[in-house]
C-alpha cells in the first residue's frame, strides 16, 4: 500500500490523533507507543511540525483511535467518555489492564479488539 502523502490529509489525521490523546490524558510516551512512533516524532506531531508521510500502519492506527474516541462519546456521557481508556478493566479481554495498556502491548490487533468491544457495548455488533 502506498503511504499517505497528501500534506493536508496527514495534518488532519495527526491533529485528530493528538486531540484524542490529549482528551484521554495520555502521556507523550503512551501516545507515541500507541501510535508506534518514537517520542521525538510524537513531539513533532503534537507541535504540528511533522513533515513526514504516514504508512498504512499509522493510517490504520489513526482510524482505530478516532473510531474508538467517537464510540466512547456515543456510548458514555460524562467522565467515562474520556477516562475509560485509562481505567483498569476486569473484563475477560483486559484482565485488569487498562485499554491503553492492552492496546500498546498488543498493537493493531488489540486496538481492533478494544474498538469492537466498545462497538458491541453500543449495540453495533
Amino acid at each position: 500500500m502506498v503511504p499517505l502523502q497528501d500534506k493536508s490529509k496527514i495534518a488532519a489525521l495527526i491533529k485528530a490523533v493528538v486531540r484524542t490523546a490529549d482528551s484521554w490524558s495520555l502521556t507523550n510516551a503512551e501516545a507515541a507507543a500507541l501510535f508506534d512512533v518514537p517520542t521525538a516524532t510524537w513531539s513533532r506531531m503534537k507541535a504540528g511540525t511533522y513533515a513526514g508521510k504516514l504508512d498504512q500502519d499509522k493510517v490504520t492506527r489513526a482510524s482505530l483511535l478516532i473510531g474508538l474516541y467517537k464510540g466512547l462519546r456515543l456510548l458514555f456521557n460524562g467522565p467515562l467518555t474520556y477516562g475509560w481508556p485509562k481505567m483498569p478493566n476486569n473484563g475477560p479481554d483486559f484482565m485488569g489492564r487498562t485499554p491503553i495498556e492492552l492496546m500498546i502491548a498488543g498493537g493493531i490487533p488489540s486496538m481492533m479488539r478494544v474498538r469492537q468491544h466498545i462497538d458491541a457495548l453500543r449495540g453495533g455488533m
